[in-house]
């Protein structure tokens, strides 16, 4: 009987990251993080950009530390004021706009001119997009509700699973529970709860939820999408104090690859986020601080012009 016990010990150790141990936190990232000190210098004490890189993957990222709330700092979401396609690069936001910040936001329909946007987009009180009601895998319907960013009063920001219907605005906690080709059935309106959040943008998957890796893929149905693979990444995360994170990874370049979501969701636990979530990616990660492009866009300068965004507005720190 020693024979098979210490066998199927042995078994379970050498798969101790995989189903013999579910509960196995990620692997750590080291990214040697450090303050940018050159624009930090021009920014209020309460916001923050950082660098790292990890040479073995190997990926360059950065992020943003925003207080919140702050009397000299504001949040918020915005949408591009081009009247021709609805889709300006985020240089031409924070330009236009007088913000400190700005991160690239939500999906958006590329091939249509005007550009519409893929999911929730509440700005001021106003829905001025509805969130995605429901995605066709297969010819199978799949209920959604996508992960969100929202804005309480008093700017508190909040993530959690969005579901709209005209004005009124709803979070599902917990998430619906689709699998491939079996849409999850037992969720109804009375699952709902009342989220009265000013300002809203979807994007998706969920990351982290509570301090722990939550990715919900599945549950927001990105199965049978690209969203999952390794690509340049944008993120926003929230620490237990109520602070915003806003990071940047480059990808699809020789000396950065990018990240695949579970990396990603890694790295935003590894700088304190509680709650965390995917933005839109690929081609369309961009941050400027400072007026400033901090990251490098397909391996370089250009920018892809997107419709959503975040934007921190910010009074100019002391001269030194």
């Amino acid at each position: 009987m020693l024979r098979p016990l210490f066998a199927g010990i042995s078994f379970c150790l050498l798969l101790l990251f995989s189903r013999c141990s579910p509960d196995v936190e990620p692997p750590t990232l080291p990214m040697n993080w450090q303050a940018v000190d050159s624009i930090n210098q021009h920014l209020p004490a309460g916001i923050r950009l950082y660098q790292g890189r990890n040479d073995s993957l190997p990926i360059n990222a950065w992020y943003v530390y925003i207080e919140e709330p702050d009397p000299d700092i504001r949040t918020r979401v915005v949408m591009s004021r081009d009247s021709t396609d609805n889709r300006e690069s985020i240089s031409d936001f924070a330009r236009n706009l007088g913000a400190c910040v700005v991160i690239n936001g939500g999906y958006f329909t590329m091939n249509l001119v005007p550009a519409r946007h893929a999911g929730l987009l509440k700005m001021e009180d106003r829905v001025h997009y509805p969130a995605t009601r429901r995605v066709t895998r297969k010819d199978t319907a799949y209920a959604t509700a996508r992960g969100t960013l929202g804005f309480l009063e008093g700017d508190r920001p909040d993530i959690s699973w969005a579901i709209s219907r005209g004005d009124s605005l709803f979070r599902l906690e917990p998430p619906y529970d689709h699998r491939p080709g079996k849409p999850d059935l037992s969720r109804d309106s009375t699952h709902w709860v009342s989220w009265p959040v000013r300002e809203a943008i979807s994007a998706g998957p969920v990351l982290v939820s509570e301090g722990k890796l939550n990715i919900t893929d599945n549950g927001e149905v990105f199965f049978g999408s690209s969203i999952p693979n390794t690509h340049p990444r944008s993120a926003v995360g929230i620490t237990p104090s109520g602070a915003l994170l806003l990071m940047v990874v480059d990808g699809r370049q020789a000396d950065s690859r990018g990240v695949d979501l579970r990396e990603l969701a890694t790295l935003m636990l590894e700088i304190g986020a509680f709650e965390a979530l995917n933005l839109d990616g690929g081609g369309s990660s961009a941050l400027v601080v400072n007026q400033t492009l901090i990251n490098r866009p397909v391996g370089g300068t250009f920018q892809r012009e997107v419709m959503s965004a975040l934007a921190v507005f910010c009074r100019p720190a002391p001269n030194p």
